[in-house]
């Protein structure tokens, strides 16, 4: 068996370890997939959104936020990154007709990123319990109910939601709309082993005790939403989703906008990967199973963008070859008696990990279906598997350099 055989085979191994692995954590518990811990104690909640030239969303999330029937929610705190448009005054009319309700506060100066605004509102919660919600997100009405029952746990540090995606009506929307549902049905999954890597942005719940203890969030890192869960979970807090919990966010509807969010996320996730590397193979779950698989993730991806490289570059180089030298020696170099049409046992291998892919991301969008906004099309869903997926290992590789190069754009 040659070298490039044994890679193939340990790539499609450990590809299939992960698939089989998430299958046994469903099957164990799934009559608690979809479970809401019943309210013991109605925890004081304050939520805070950070604000940035959002004209066009801003009034729809105070008012989603208003409409929450969780009774325990005293204080929306808006936070206003300097912007340059008029998304202050929208603000500031919902605190006038909601004084004891909505406070909206302004930044000395722009901050640059979220982590800033979140943080300079999180100062002025007096609240058990702090959310965090986007400036173009809506939670749905019952959407904070659904979360607070997971802090009957006093070990619990935060409990994330489940996201999906509003403007779905255009292509790159549709394609977003199958990723959020499978992301969401994954995170899920690893809850069940305590390994949320992180909690989103549009719509997280943290306790103000480890919101604290941590220091919030980090001005350092471009996704503050995974440094502070992979900090709480340092610190030995539990993280949880709320699959019932749906919270709808407006995503990037043209490609340039969607890479350059890629792009953050992904630099953002190497910058959290270099801060906790010493956590490696220590530290309990972060060190034993978030990391590891956090950066196993990222190499699969890699690998399998670099054996495609290899396989069509090796195929042109000898094809070229081939054609070359039969037009040189006016000879065919290749008859129909050359043709091998018996397929390997690689090709085999790796159609039975596509076909178990397949099966797993259709299984999974099953499980997050979104009535409001009604599906996306299931001729969507192809491109979603053999053109959005590809991009991953291609943004992946530029966000390296990128990382490498100190890219620091938001």
């Amino acid at each position: 068996m040659d070298f490039l055989t044994i890679v193939y085979l340990a790539y499609g191994f450990l590809a299939l370890y992960i698939l089989i692995l998430y299958s046994l954590i469903y099957l164990q518990n799934r009559t608690r997939f979809s479970e809401s811990p019943p309210i013991k104690k109605q925890f004081s909640l304050s939520i805070v959104v950070p604000c940035y030239n959002a004209k066009h969303a801003i009034g729809e999330t105070i008012q989603s936020l208003l409409n929450l029937n969780y009774k325990g929610l005293k204080k929306i705190i808006v936070v206003d990154d300097c912007s340059t448009d008029n998304s202050y005054k929208i603000a500031k009319s919902f605190q006038r007709k909601y004084p004891g309700k909505v406070k909206v506060v302004r930044t000395p100066k722009n901050t640059g990123r979220a982590a800033g605004a979140k943080n300079f509102g999180a100062k002025f919660a007096r609240t058990d319990l702090i959310g965090f919600t986007d400036d173009d997100s809506r939670p749905k009405r019952d959407a904070v109910s659904h979360m607070i029952g997971y802090f009957n746990d006093s070990k619990v540090g935060g409990v994330t939601s489940r996201v999906l995606v509003q403007n779905r009506k255009s292509f790159l929307g549709r394609l977003q709309s199958f990723e959020y549902k499978i992301i969401a049905f994954t995170r899920k999954i690893l809850g069940f082993v305590d390994a949320i890597y992180v909690t989103n942005g549009p719509l997280s719940i943290y306790t103000r005790k480890a919101f604290r203890e941590v220091g919030g969030f980090s001005m350092a890192n471009w996704t503050e939403d995974i440094e502070i869960t992979w900090h709480m979970v340092a610190k030995g807090y539990k993280i949880n989703m709320a699959i019932p919990a749906k919270v709808h966010t407006v995503v990037p509807n043209t490609l340039k906008a969607w890479f350059r969010q890629r792009l953050r996320w992904n630099v953002g996730g190497l910058q959290t990967i270099v801060s906790y590397k010493k956590s490696f193979l220590r530290c309990g779950m972060l060190g034993f199973f978030i990391l590891p698989y956090f950066v196993l993730s990222w190499a699969l991806a890699l690998f399998g963008l670099l054996v495609l490289i290899y396989r069509f570059g090796r195929t042109l180089i000898i094809r070229y070859l081939a054609t070359k030298m039969s037009i040189e020696s006016q000879t065919a170099i290749l008859t129909l008696r050359d043709i091998n049409l018996t397929p390997g046992v690689l090709l085999f291998f790796g159609i039975l990990l596509f076909a178990l892919g397949l099966t797993y991301n259709l299984f999974a969008l099953s499980h997050s279906r979104d009535e409001e906004l009604g599906k996306e099309g299931f001729s969507y869903f192809f491109v979603y598997m053999f053109v959005y997926l590809t991009l991953y290992p291609i943004i992946l590789v530029t966000s390296i350099y990128k990382y490498i190069k100190g890219y620091n754009k938001w």
